[in-house]
């Protein structure tokens, strides 16, 4: 039974930062692509940053240069670390899975992971 929880979030003042963790449990964690999602109310699930089987990296434009993804492989732990906070990047934030080594095209596709954490929250004030 793969299993994600995600666990950081909470609330920063804009230009702060911010570390989500996501425990992954219940599959071979270095074989799977994993992802990084958030979904603001009113908006579209997007796919914030991700990371292949093979470490292969895809950033949202909107992230890049702010947000990094990475692994653990020992401890089954995907982290987000989130600086330069601004009020948009306010949103739910949901972590995913799936048993692929994806390509970058797709890697920040949510029709692509069949496996998602229950979300945590992140606010940005100004």
């Amino acid at each position: 039974q793969v299993q994600l929880v995600e666990s950081g979030g909470g609330s920063v003042q804009a230009g702060g930062s911010m570390r989500l963790s996501c425990l992954a449990s219940g599959f071979t964690y270095i074989q799977y692509s994993m992802a990084w999602f958030r979904q603001a109310p009113g908006k579209e699930r997007e796919g914030v940053a991700a990371i292949s089987s093979d470490g292969s990296t895809s950033y949202a434009d909107s992230v890049k240069g702010r947000f990094t993804i990475s692994k653990d492989n020992a401890k089954n732990i995907l982290y987000l670390q989130m600086n330069s906070l601004k009020p948009e990047d306010t949103a739910m934030y949901y972590c995913a899975a799936v048993g692929v080594a994806a390509s970058t095209v797709f890697l920040r596709s949510a029709w692509l992971y069949k496996n998602w954490g229950q979300g945590t929250q992140v606010t940005v004030s100004s």
